[in-house]
């Protein structure tokens, strides 16, 4: 069950919005200001926040900003509501790092679509950042990769190539495609440099190194078999 902040100085507003969202089943949890919302905040951090642009101490927009600038919610979802209507104000909260704006007053059943429609695309963004496949872990927010429990240090080529062959496990990545996304267009040198990176990038992985297939005259391929 997601749990969701929501920081809305009128206390008839923020009950309904958090009887909606209780009631299609997340936990949910009020503040009336941004230093209630922050002193929470130290102690967990929610799946989402909903934060209103006018507040007592501190407007939502310096809000989203600090949020931001902060590495334990740099990443945090976060719909932006308020009374404001003009789209000067909606572009500055999207500008700034918000992602997603609902304007007052506005529908329960809005309010629920919009909180599970962003909760769903940040499930899949967190997904792209933490790719398994077998003994292959990459945490690609860290740029970390491990073969089982063991650290893999590799280059900016062999992680880029690896990241590559992962987001297409399975599927044969030709040699054209490989330079192209990993070299880039303007690559001069030779197909034979591609060969060299595999090469040692197996080495690197130790076992799991086995699980990058030579596909002859095509290309490679990674996959958990």
């Amino acid at each position: 069950m997601a749990l969701i902040y929501i920081v809305e100085d009128d206390e008839n507003i923020r009950e309904i919005e958090m009887f909606a969202l209780k009631n299609a089943g997340y936990e949910v949890q009020g503040f009336d200001c941004a230093s209630a919302f922050y002193a929470r905040l130290k102690e967990k951090v929610p799946a989402l926040a909903l934060l209103d642009i006018m507040l007592p101490d501190e407007d939502g927009l310096s809000m989203v900003k600090r949020l931001r600038a902060a590495a334990e919610t740099r990443r945090l979802p976060i719909i932006m509501a308020t009374a404001k209507t003009t789209e000067i104000d909606k572009v500055k909260g999207l500008d700034i790092g918000a992602d997603d704006y609902i304007t007052k007053p506005f529908g329960v059943m809005e309010l629920i679509s919009r909180v599970k429609a962003l909760l769903r695309r940040s499930r899949g963004m967190e997904e792209e950042r933490l790719i398994r496949l077998g003994p292959i872990f990459m945490d690609d927010e860290r740029r970390a990769v491990f073969a089982g429990d063991r650290p893999c240090e590799l280059t900016y080529k062999e992680y880029e190539l690896l990241k590559l062959l992962l987001l297409n496990a399975g599927i044969v990545a030709s040699r054209d495609v490989i330079l192209d996304r990993v070299w880039g267009t303007d690559f001069e040198g030779e197909s034979r440099t591609l060969d060299m990176h595999i090469k040692t990038l197996r080495q690197k992985l130790g076992d799991a190194g086995a699980m990058i297939r030579t596909v002859r005259n095509v290309g490679y391929m990674l996959t958990g078999e």
